[in-house]
């Protein structure tokens, strides 16, 4: 991701989000997660590599531990990479009543506001 422009990083995790939508409206859940998350992991290995000038992991729930890890973040955006890495119940719920795809919106908007 290093050298890619905000730009096309805003409109991968748009399409992403998109997905995520569209994949929940199908009544498919996991797949909603899964594309929140990665939605979430282009903004967040956006600012990694233009922070640390190094290139981000390719694995999405690296960079949402990473991100829970810096101090510097507000709370509420650490909270939202929390939860996009917590396990489902084994009756495939999530054990919070935020929904991912709010917390993976709210990854991406912080980030796109960081890196104006």
């Amino acid at each position: 991701m290093i050298g890619v422009d905000q730009k096309s990083v805003a409109e991968r995790a748009a399409r992403e989000l998109a997905r995520a939508h569209e994949a929940r409206r199908d009544g498919n859940k996991g797949r909603a997660r899964v594309c929140a998350r990665r939605a979430a992991g282009w903004a967040i290995g956006a600012y990694f590599a233009s922070r640390t000038g190094a290139a981000p992991a390719s694995n999405v729930l690296s960079l949402l531990h990473w991100l829970q890890q810096q101090t510097n973040i507000d709370e509420e955006i650490r909270n939202a990479a929390k939860r996009l890495t917590v396990h489902v119940t084994p009756s495939h719920e999530l054990p919070f009543d935020e929904d991912p795809l709010v917390d993976a919106q709210c990854i991406v908007d912080a980030f796109a506001a960081i890196d104006r």
